[in-house]
């Protein structure tokens, strides 16, 4: 469904943008303010309705509504969710590897061994 209201969008825009560099231009508008305009250039004329400002107005509205649908599809699918979220992968686990130098460990030293007790009979 998404992927179809974009095209349809595209489509649209397209649809758009012929319509509005197809039409004439009439020089009114803002260019008409700068320089002594009359009161005819600067309200405007009622001009005549043709196809092409048709089209201008129902692929305009039917752009904004398509963008306005589409955006709210795109809001309500995903939550607020942290930044860092799936973004660092896990780390690895530590592995314990010998040093590349280990001094000789020394024994602790240990207590004279206690003499054995003689076997020797009693006199």
């Amino acid at each position: 469904m998404n992927t179809l209201l974009r095209v349809v969008l595209l489509l649209d825009g397209i649809v758009l943008i012929a319509a509005i560099l197809l039409q004439a231009g009439t020089g009114g508008g803002l260019a008409s303010l700068g320089g002594g305009g009359g009161t005819d250039t600067v309200m405007g004329g009622r001009q005549a309705v043709t196809l092409l400002t048709r089209v201008t107005w129902w692929g305009g509205g039917a752009f904004l509504g398509l963008a306005l649908i589409l955006s709210l599809m795109s809001a309500g699918t995903t939550g607020p969710r942290s930044i860092l979220q799936g973004a660092v992968p896990a780390p690895a686990p530590v592995q314990s590897s010998p040093l590349p130098f280990q001094a000789p460990q020394q024994a602790a030293p240990q207590a004279p061994a206690a003499p054995a007790p003689s076997q020797t009979p009693n006199r």
